[in-house]
């Protein structure tokens, strides 16, 4: 079995779900420019589990498993959650990511804690925050 952990000092991994865990999978490289870092392909076509990073981080991800309580976002009333990355320029992020289509729920901004911050959707509706720090006015 391959060694699929990340190298450095992340020890806190996303899981998310999707329907449609390699169209997910595509978008989140087109749009967020995730890399692919491991697949485990089901004969199905499904995922049974996946690895993306960016900047150093991963993520995991499967396709959903209702049986195992494994839904997505879709299927919720509410989001009780979000991302948030930490990026090196948003601002050209925010535009990469408008261009792959995702749905912008809040351009780039500058926030009272430091960061300059745009929030979107991905596909299925996991709310993504990307940011870059900016500096705090005294």
């Amino acid at each position: 079995m391959p060694d699929i952990t990340a190298p450095g000092p992340q020890r806190i991994y996303p899981m998310l779900a999707y329907d449609d865990a390699p169209a997910a999978m595509d978008f989140l490289r087109d749009a967020f420019g995730f890399i692919e870092t491991f697949r485990m392909a089901m004969a199905d076509g499904k995922i049974g589990h996946a690895q993306m990073r960016l900047s150093g981080n991963d993520i995991m991800l499967a396709t959903t498993w209702k049986d195992g309580g494994l839904a997505s976002p879709m299927d919720l009333p509410a989001m009780p959650y979000q991302l948030f990355v930490e990026v090196d320029d948003v601002e050209a992020h925010f535009r990469r990511a408008q261009e792959a289509g995702a749905v912008i729920i809040g351009a780039p901004e500058d926030q009272p804690y430091g960061h300059r911050t745009y929030r979107t959707l991905d596909p299925e509706g996991h709310r993504w925050i990307f940011a870059s720090p900016v500096p705090v006015a005294k």
